[in-house]
């Protein structure tokens, strides 16, 4: 026989717990989609000049942010690259290079 214990919480708990875990002043990424980093990248570097910091296909043949993204979200050691090259362009003087 299984018995299944149930906590109740208060609203207030749960905004509390919601609002610590989206207080993130010192990340350079809060608040930031894939979708804005990688577009702002590649206005800053155009398609060509991304294929040379981060070789990877989506990149470099036939690329569109829409493709890119999809792939990003799918590889988390290509997503890593993109967003510590948005971080090493933009913040230049984030904690998180330290």
């Amino acid at each position: 026989m299984m018995v299944f214990k149930f906590q109740f919480i208060r609203t207030s708990q749960i905004n509390n717990v919601q609002g610590h875990m989206n207080h993130q002043p010192n990340n350079p990424l809060h608040g930031l989609t894939l979708e804005k980093i990688l577009t702002r990248l590649v206005e800053h570097y155009d398609w060509s000049g991304l294929a040379t910091k981060i070789p990877i296909n989506c990149f470099s043949n036939d690329p569109s942010i829409k493709s890119s993204l999809k792939f990003l979200r799918k590889t988390p050691w290509a997503r890593d690259k993109v967003e510590a090259l948005y971080i090493s362009t933009f913040a230049g003087s984030s904690p998180w290079l330290k």
